[in-house]
């Protein structure tokens, strides 16, 4: 297609095309709802910027030229590809089109994130979403600097330059192997555990877990035994299977069957989970996932969603009480 002169106006093209399909400048005015003094002016304004004339004007309409039957398909063209552009925006805009990222710092495997992603997915499978494993500080870090949209973290702290949203509080649980004295009982207290060995990871929440563990612990006395390891969940949890020692994880995670393990909840032990995100994000994904998180806290306070997915419920839900702004 040739390129067409920079300063033609897309009332212009409309016009011009109204006109082309109705063969009359008055049948096109009323197709478009104007005046047909200004479909005239402008096609005129039209054919004085491309330097021909398009249309043969006679007692019954109009006809194209040679010069405007040449032109038509152009118009049409570019028209089209207006539109592809409108639309793509627009799709972005509602969110049905785009990418958000995600820093988690609890699993995937069931719980809250388990449904809420299921939800979203199924409510827009066209957004990509690229996920990010790591510690709750590098990742609100990320969020300032908006290499990441939003952060799923434990705890309820405010961040400077964050909206937090509290949305969840899983179980924490001792992760035993299956031979262990302690795996006869369906839960368990802080003073069973003490003087136990319990290994954590370098990595996250490694850290997280050992400043746990010695809070709980040395307020019966003890300090704790901790082996730390820098190895990932997978080998963390085959050491506890061959008895290396104990360690902690929240509800999320135990749905995931490994052999030689059992999990005890630990009574009255919650951990929060929160949203961080930057004040200044204005991705419509991000305003989306905000809206159905916000939803399925509503499910979860309720009573009306056990940890198995719910996705179906949440939908319902979404479309009765959706907010979304974040």
């Amino acid at each position: 297609m040739a390129k067409l002169p920079t300063n033609i106006e897309l009332r212009h093209l409309r016009y011009f095309l109204a006109a082309a399909e109705y063969g009359s400048f008055r049948k096109a005015s009323l197709a478009l709802a104007v005046q047909e003094s200004s479909v005239s002016r402008r096609i005129r304004d039209l054919e004085d910027q491309l330097g021909a004339s398009l249309f043969r004007r006679h007692n019954g309409g109009v006809h194209l030229t040679l010069a405007g039957q040449k032109f038509l398909p152009q118009a049409r063209a570019a028209m089209k590809h207006l539109g592809d552009g409108v639309e793509d925006v627009s799709a972005i805009g509602r969110s049905e089109s785009g990418r958000i990222r995600v820093g988690i710092f609890s699993s995937l495997a069931s719980g809250f994130l388990c449904e809420l992603f299921q939800a979203f997915d199924a409510d827009r499978t066209g957004v990509h979403v690229a996920f990010s494993d790591g510690h709750p500080t590098e990742h609100i870090a990320a969020v300032r600097l908006h290499q990441l949209d939003v952060a799923f973290v434990a705890g309820t702290s405010q961040q400077a330059g964050c909206e937090t949203m509290h949305l969840w509080s899983e179980q924490i649980f001792a992760v035993l192997p299956t031979n262990h004295h302690l795996a006869m009982y369906p839960s368990l207290t802080w003073p069973q555990l003490v003087g136990e060995t319990f290994i954590i990871s370098e990595q996250a929440p490694g850290r997280e877990i050992h400043d746990f563990l010695i809070t709980r612990i040395s307020d019966l006395g003890r300090y704790p035994e901790i082996d730390r390891q820098n190895v990932g969940r997978d080998n963390l949890l085959s050491l506890v299977a061959i008895g290396r020692g104990l360690t902690l994880t929240s509800e999320a995670t135990t749905s995931t069957y490994f052999s030689g393990l059992v999990y005890r909840p630990i009574a009255g032990e919650q951990l929060p989970f929160s949203a961080v995100w930057s004040q200044k994000n204005d991705n419509p994904a991000l305003r989306r996932l905000l809206s159905m998180a916000r939803v399925r806290r509503k499910i979860v306070k309720a009573g009306r969603s056990p940890i198995a997915s719910t996705v179906s419920a949440l939908s319902g839900e979404l479309s009765q009480t959706l907010d979304p702004s974040p």
